[in-house]
């Protein structure tokens, strides 16, 4: 069941979300605010690449659809900047127009460009509203790449009525390294609901480590493999599931082997996260760098005993027990911090992440997520049009809706 959350001075609205790939957390997100969006009263689209995602990403928009009053765009997209990007602006404002959409909210780099740059000709007030998720704000400070997109987010920041940052983590980064604006900001964590919360049972002959997400360098999976490599050296016998896909499969694939891990180390494609968490006794999450990963919230959630480095925001998730977390790119500190829970009492261990999922139940509401949008969208409508035109709208909204 959807949970409405829509706060009562919100207008209903003709919301299109516009995204690159319909896979992992940024997808989920999207998902999740269709979803309580629908719920609420508004009319909702979504404008996606048209070449990621596969049988997955087909399955989970054919479930949205009942939600999505103003259908699914899927077009090419790129990952990196390209000449086919001016197609694809020109196109997401042909769909804005068409579907008469007054939100135009821009998930991660590339929708953030699209949403913010669409050379939308409709003479009503079309709000741009703009969530990261990391990306580029996570590259090196002081690098070309991480000057060149903190420039043209700069350029794009003059373009946006609101930004609504799921991590304090990006909202940082932004104000270091892109600086203030004149538009409305909004730190809205990723939600959960309540179902997500219900303890996983372990299923029988469970791996020892468990990760899930996209097979990339970025996510440390090479310190993850010779953490493995240095518990299995001290005689522990531990193996390690690998579930879902990228463009470092190969690479970790032939490094797990070089260091001796053929044996112990199982690849298989993307899969529903809470059947995985019953496959895995501890999930390890090695990124060098991350927003606010639903990969966390979730397993954190469930209670099930975790292992992540110290980055991004995952420390707003840990909360209190964000000294736990271990440092990127240090094989030795995450090989330790995995042996510690390897080692722990099992009472203790239980009542350790039992505490951690109590914390995040209080602060990581799904309810509270499609509130806090939807009020962002509120703030820069008024600040566009004022509490008149507000008021209008909501009427307009009741009367198509009735």
């Amino acid at each position: 069941m959807v949970e409405s959350a829509s706060p009562p001075d919100v207008a209903f609205r003709r919301i299109l979300h516009v995204f690159r790939a319909p896979v992992g957390g940024l997808f989920r997100h999207v998902v999740d605010l269709a979803r309580l969006q629908a719920a609420a009263g508004h009319r909702v689209g979504i404008v996606c690449d048209a070449s990621t995602g596969g049988d997955r990403a087909v399955q989970a928009l054919a479930d949205l659809a009942p939600c999505l009053a103003l259908g699914v765009t899927r077009l090419p997209m790129r990952r990196n900047p390209h000449p086919s990007d001016l197609a694809a602006l020109r196109a997401v404002a042909r769909r804005t127009d068409a579907v008469g959409a007054d939100v135009l909210h821009g998930h991660g780099a590339k929708g953030g460009v699209y949403a913010r740059f669409a050379p939308v000709r409709a003479r009503r007030t079309v709000i741009r509203a703009y969530t990261p998720h990391g990306g580029s704000y996570n590259y090196r400070p002081g690098t070309l790449l991480h000057r060149l997109y903190m420039g043209a987010e700069g350029i794009l920041a003059r373009r946006t009525d609101v930004f609504l940052f799921e991590s304090e983590y990006v909202a940082g980064r932004h104000r270091a390294y892109v600086g203030t604006h004149d538009g409305v900001s909004r730190i809205v964590h990723n939600g959960l609901s309540q179902a997500e919360f219900g303890a996983v049972t372990l299923g029988p002959d469970p791996f020892d480590l468990l990760y899930v997400g996209e097979l990339r360098e970025a996510k440390g999976l090479p310190v993850l493999l010779e953490a493995l490599a240095g518990l299995r050296a001290e005689g522990r016998t531990v193996r390690l599931l690998m579930v879902g896909s990228g463009p470092d499969a190969g690479l970790l694939q032939a490094r797990a082997e070089a260091l001796g891990l053929a044996g112990a180390v199982a690849f298989e494609p993307a899969q529903g996260i809470r059947s995985v968490l019953a496959r895995g006794r501890i999930m390890v999450v090695p990124s060098f760098a991350e927003s606010l990963p639903y990969v966390v919230l979730e397993a954190a959630a469930a209670a099930h005993p975790l292992v992540a480095t110290n980055v991004g925001g995952i420390p707003e998730i840990f909360g209190p027990a964000a000294r736990d977390l271990v440092p990127a790119r240090d094989p030795a500190a995450l090989r330790h911090a995995i042996a510690r829970v390897l080692d722990e009492a099992p009472e203790s261990r239980s009542a350790r992440f039992r505490a951690l999922s109590d914390s995040v139940h209080r602060r990581f509401s799904m309810e509270r997520m499609g509130a806090d949008v939807l009020s962002g969208y509120a703030a820069a409508f008024r600040a566009r049009t004022g509490g008149a035109a507000l008021g209008a709208g909501l009427d307009a909204g009741r009367a198509e809706t009735a």
